[in-house]
């Protein structure tokens, strides 16, 4: 027989107790019977089994069978229940240490996270099941309707004469766009109530428009000294959120805007952080409603095409500057779908990536003015001063990050 290299047996005995140690650990702090010895032997067991035949992995299996049968008639007998949770992590960290066996690491550590990960947000994943509205269930069946059932069905390439709309181009960047703020929409449904900043930074991840108004209605008034920088906070988020699709998107624009926008981005957390006040006590509930609806993906993808289509026909009749006019007006509607017309042009060779970059950080600048202009109607005169200063610093900031880095 010949002997297994030495230095790839640690080499996989090291990670499957370290997977094993993840999950099991994760178990021993919720006070479960089977905890992180249980787990790193189980996924040791996985790997070595494997290691001396396929079959030898089978008979493993069953053996973590009879062991999870025996800790399930335990628990029944003991309280009335069954460790069903924890059992399927067993065996599913047997199946790790059996992939880390054959060599399969990445595989076997991120299936290690992602069930770590799900074993540790048992309260929030519960909370939000149980908030969960039959519109937001339908919503995201509709993402991976979208993503996976419409996407393959769309032609890859251009169907009109003027070679404005390519159906399955354009669709990418609509999924991409419903994915992330339906994912933005689930963090704000989990953590929205730990207070108004909280919910102003995740709110401007979904929509920060949308959010100062809510924000305006829920903590105006009395609470008004807050919404300074709720507004500034909620725009930080704005302006990472475009960068990160952006990033998504068009990597190479993404690294020409991240100057301007990541300064903008410092001078309103920075102004923030200068005109925070005591927060009200209030729990916000932000009314945003799912993104992810037939209604709204409709709308989502129509202003994207018609951005796309406006800025395409803008850039071939009056150059660059045509194109920057477009994504002034785009982002008063939407900075999130302007961001993403200027990545999809300029993946597509029809923008240069400095004006993409300048047309994003541009779309973002406007979205700031409105939401300043929304944001007026609901603070006191003190405040409208010190957030116009602020966010009028943070647009000058912008504007001389763009003269250093952008040449047309």
């Amino acid at each position: 027989m010949t002997p297994y290299p030495t230095t790839e047996i640690a080499q996989k005995v090291v990670v499957a107790l370290a997977v094993g140690l993840v999950v099991g650990l994760e178990r021993q702090w919720a006070h479960k019977e089977l905890g992180a010895r249980t787990f790193a032997l189980t996924a040791l067991l996985g790997t070595l089994s494997w290691l001396v035949a396929p079959v030898f992995a089978v008979a493993a299996l069953a053996g973590v069978f009879v062991l999870v049968g025996f800790a399930n008639l335990r628990s029944l007998l003991a309280d009335r229940t069954l460790e069903t949770t924890t059992s399927v992590a067993l065996l599913v960290t047997l199946v790790l240490g059996a992939l880390i066996g054959q060599g399969h690491y990445f595989t076997a550590v991120s299936g290690a996270l992602l069930c770590t990960g799900l074993l540790a947000w048992k309260t929030e994943l519960t909370r939000l099941a149980g908030d969960l509205t039959l519109a937001e269930i339908r919503g995201g069946v509709l993402l991976g309707l979208i993503a996976f059932v419409v996407y393959p069905l769309l032609p890859n390439r251009y169907v009109d004469r003027w070679e404005l709309i390519n159906p399955r181009q354009a669709w990418v960047t609509i999924i991409i766009l419903a994915g992330i703020a339906f994912l933005n929409y689930v963090l704000l449904r989990v953590y929205s109530g730990r207070g108004v900043y909280f919910s102003a930074v995740l709110g401007g991840l979904v929509n920060s428009t949308a959010t100062v108004v809510e924000l305006g209605r829920i903590v105006g008034g009395d609470g008004g000294q807050a919404m300074g920088t709720a507004v500034l906070l909620s725009a930080v988020a704005m302006l990472v959120r475009n960068l990160v699709l952006l990033a998504i998107l068009a990597p190479v624009t993404a690294l020409w805007a991240a100057g301007p926008m990541l300064a903008m981005a410092a001078v309103a957390l920075g102004a923030g952080w200068r005109l925070r006040q005591p927060v009200p006590e209030v729990r916000p509930h932000l009314e945003l409603g799912s993104p992810v609806s037939l209604r709204r993906v409709l709308g989502l993808g129509s202003i994207f095409v018609l951005i796309e289509v406006v800025g395409t026909l803008a850039t071939r009749h009056a150059g660059w500057s045509g194109f920057l006019v477009v994504s002034v007006v785009g982002g008063s509607i939407s900075s999130a779908n302007t961001t993403a017309a200027a990545a999809a042009l300029a993946t597509a060779g029809r923008l240069t990536v400095p004006v993409a970059a300048t047309a994003t950080a541009a779309a973002s600048m406007v979205s700031l003015l409105v939401n300043l202009v929304l944001a007026r109607r609901a603070t006191s005169r003190p405040v409208r001063r010190q957030l116009t200063a602020a966010t009028l610093a943070s647009l000058a900031v912008g504007l001389g990050a763009l003269v250093l880095v952008y040449r047309p």
